[in-house]
C-alpha cells in the first residue's frame, strides 16, 4: 500500500484542528511535520510545542522531519512531544549512527534523509538500522517547488538497494509530488508520498485528499 503524508506546514495554522480532520475524513494515513531552524534551511517553522499540539489533535502518526543543525539536541523534546517517527538528515549529523540510535532508544522509528545532491552510497552502513529513508525530491526549506527529474533514478536505486537486502524500510519522497508526479514515484519505489500545497492549495483539502487518495490506489 501507498501511503500519503499530508506535510501539515501548508495548513492554516488558525484552524489546525479543523485541517487535520479534514484530511484525516480524505484518506490520509499519517501527518508530515516539516521542523526547520533557519540555518540548515533558510526557512523557519515548528518546534516541540507545535508537535505536542498536533498530538492532541489526532491519533495519526506524526511522522517528524528535522531540518535543522544538531538535531541531537532536541531529538528527545520531539519524542516527548509525541513524535512517532523521527527524520534527521544526513547531512546534518556527523555521527550518523549515533544520533538514529538515540532515536530508536526512545522508542521511535528512525528515518534518515538525503538531500538531492547527496549520494544514495553514503546510507549503506547505517541502512539496516533505519526504519525509513526519505529522499528529498528537491532542495529542502521551501513548499511548492517542482519536482527534480533526476530524482526518479536515486528512488530505483534506493528501492534496488533495499530489494536486494531483503529490508522493509520504507521508502519516502518529498518536494513537488504531486497529481502528476506521484504516480512516477510511486512507480519507481516510493511507498511514502509527501505532499503539500497539492492538498492545501483551496479551500477544499479533504476534497483534494479524497481526489488524491483514489488516485494514489490506482497505482500499480
Amino acid at each position: 500500500m501507498i501511503q500519503i503524508a499530508p506535510s501539515i506546514l501548508t495548513a492554516d495554522f488558525g484552524h489546525l484542528k479543523d485541517e487535520i480532520q479534514r484530511i484525516t475524513d480524505g484518506g490520509c494515513d499519517q501527518i508530515h511535520v516539516d521542523v526547520m531552524d533557519g540555518h540548515f534551511v533558510p526557512n523557519m517553522a515548528m518546534g516541540p510545542t507545535m508537535v505536542k499540539n498536533l498530538r492532541s489533535c489526532t491519533d495519526l502518526p506524526l511522522d517528524v522531519h528535522l531540518m535543522i543543525e544538531t538535531p541531537e539536541a532536541l531529538i528527545p523534546a520531539f519524542a516527548k512531544a509525541g513524535a512517532d517517527t523521527i527524520t534527521v538528515h544526513w547531512e546534518a549529523c556527523p555521527q550518523i549512527h549515533h544520533t538514529i540510535s538515540l532515536i530508536k532508544s526512545l522508542g521511535l522509528r528512525a528515518g534518515c534523509a538525503l538531500n538531492p545532491g547527496t549520494p544514495i552510497s553514503f546510507l549503506e552502513p547505517i541502512l539496516r538500522d533505519l526504519d525509513l529513508v526519505l529522499l528529498m525530491t528537491v532542495n529542502p526549506g521551501f513548499g511548492g517547488q517542482k519536482f527534480i527529474p533526476y530524482s526518479l533514478e536515486k528512488i530505483r536505486q534506493l528501492r534496488r538497494l533495499l530489494d536486494e537486502k531483503g529490508l522493509e524500510t520504507d521508502l519516502e519522497v518529498d518536494g513537488g509530488i504531486n497529481r502528476d508526479t506521484c504516480e512516477a514515484a510511486a512507480a519507481a519505489g516510493a511507498n511514502i508520498l509527501v505532499m503539500g500545497s497539492v492538498i492545501y492549495d483551496g479551500k477544499d483539502p479533504e476534497g483534494n485528499m479524497r481526489a488524491l487518495r483514489k488516485l494514489v490506489d490506482s497505482i500499480r
